[in-house]
């Protein structure tokens, strides 16, 4: 069976699907975070090094291992013959995807004081992706939404480049046209403020002392190109960016990278 990643997303409808695990890392953090593998592609030093390690860890904690899962080993030969193994880092696992919840019940599961959540609007490269789940992971965020038109945080390199933090950090999807018809309505429902990363006349500074002050705030960050809809600007409760050197009024980097400026901002807000 060859199937891209897309069609591994819905190889098993109704049910959920499949995704692609690279590098005994990100394989590890899926385990840990309770993902079932369905196969494993392993180079031979691989299974030994890391692998056999890991599967002794799983068992003694009890948590979920490798337990009777098909494991292809191969030479390191005949893994350069094979196509793309210059994007495997030792080891590939196909593995379950999990049912993600919907935005309700997502949102009724943040910490109740204080949360930080982060909304990815059409943010459309997977390495992107990966880079925003490290980022939040590390900074203090609490949980991400997704539209539907984004990359999938499960591809291959997104997961790989979030070093598995897309295991760890909670998050879901939401319907690209959901978002647009009643996102922003929603999360002011469940008390969330707002603060969309975009120039206008009155955007704030991201270390404005008034986002501190907000109990719940959600940081909406939009595609790399053209950036966040009209729309959800409008409707947010602020605009934010970051302060800038005199005579420059944006930060002409990816998305990924002004996520991290922010995140470091208005994540630590909560220890303050």
């Amino acid at each position: 069976m060859r199937l891209n990643e897309a069609q591994l997303f819905h190889a098993r409808e109704p049910q959920p699907g499949l995704f692609i695990a690279e590098s005994p890392k990100v394989i590890e953090r899926a385990l840990r975070a309770g993902y079932r593998p369905a196969t494993l592609l392993v180079g031979k030093k691989d299974l030994t090094r890391d692998l056999a390690d890991l599967d002794h860890e799983m068992a003694v904690n009890k948590t979920t291992g490798l337990g009777q899962t098909p494991i292809y080993v191969a030479s390191s030969d005949l893994l350069r013959q094979l196509s793309g193994y210059n994007l495997l880092r030792g080891a590939l696992a196909a593995m379950y995807r999990v049912k993600r919840p919907c935005l309700a019940e997502f949102l009724t599961k943040m910490p109740p004081i204080h949360p930080r959540i982060a909304v990815l609007e059409s943010v459309v490269n997977p390495t992107n992706i990966g880079a925003i789940f490290r980022s939040a992971a590390a900074l203090g965020i609490d949980g991400v939404i997704v539209t539907s038109d984004s990359a999938d945080p499960f591809y291959r390199r997104a997961s790989r480049v979030a070093m598995g933090t897309v295991f760890q950090v909670p998050w879901t999807y939401i319907d690209a046209k959901s978002w647009q018809a009643e996102g922003v309505s929603i999360l002011h429902h469940f008390g969330y403020q707002t603060a969309a990363m975009a120039l206008r006349h009155n955007t704030v500074s991201i270390d404005n002392p008034q986002l501190a002050k907000v109990d719940k705030l959600a940081i909406v960050l939009g595609s790399e190109g053209p950036g966040l809809r009209e729309k959800t600007i409008m409707q947010s409760d602020f605009t934010i960016k970051i302060p800038m050197a005199p005579g420059v009024d944006s930060l002409n980097v990816a998305v990924a990278a002004a996520s991290a400026l922010a995140f470091w901002e208005l994540g630590n807000q909560k220890a303050r």
